[in-house]
């Protein structure tokens, strides 16, 4: 049994080691070894700290209690994309968590937050390398751009997925 939920302080050190070792083996192979193994948990706890009271992500627990996993999303951040209002900014699992449908319902969740929010649109922005391109065209994200992104010393293919409608994800 998975819970989702708005995350709370208490949460944070548990989303920073998700966000750290979700990256170490997303990326393993396609960003800099070096950057990779630079990534601290209690770097990205600090910025958590920072953002967690005005703009929470969901988490998704496990039976433990534990964050196996969470998503953050809002208005879309660049300006770039005149007709999609919102962005999923991150879904990241833990790697034995992944492939059981969790990263799904954490995505209904935060579509639901964002319809609730008033937005009807959102793109999603990911590393063409990344797997998980396939995931949000399974959920129906259509391509709507390409762009780079350097991490570390790499420079990166990036593609943006788009959904209109984000009601057809609430069915």
């Amino acid at each position: 049994m998975i819970d989702i939920r708005p995350a709370a302080r208490d949460d944070i050190k548990g989303i920073a080691k998700v966000h750290v070792e979700s990256w170490r083996t997303t990326y393993e192979g396609i960003v800099d070894e070096d950057f990779l193994a630079g990534l601290s948990i209690e770097e990205r706890a600090k910025r958590w700290m920072e953002t967690i009271d005005k703009d929470p992500p969901l988490v998704a627990c496990n039976r433990r209690g534990e964050v196996i996993g969470f998503a953050h999303g809002g208005k879309e951040r660049s300006g770039n994309y005149p007709g999609y209002e919102g962005e999923i900014y991150a879904i990241y699992l833990l790697e034995k968590y992944q492939g059981k449908g969790i990263g799904k319902q954490l995505t209904r969740r935060l579509v639901e937050r964002l319809v609730a929010e008033g937005f009807q649109s959102m793109l999603v922005i990911v590393l063409a390398e990344n797997e998980a391109k396939y995931f949000y065209e399974a959920l129906g994200g259509e391509l709507i751009d390409e762009g780079t992104l350097t991490i570390g010393s790499k420079t990166h293919r990036e593609l943006v997925y788009g959904w209109q409608d984000l009601r057809e994800l609430t069915k």
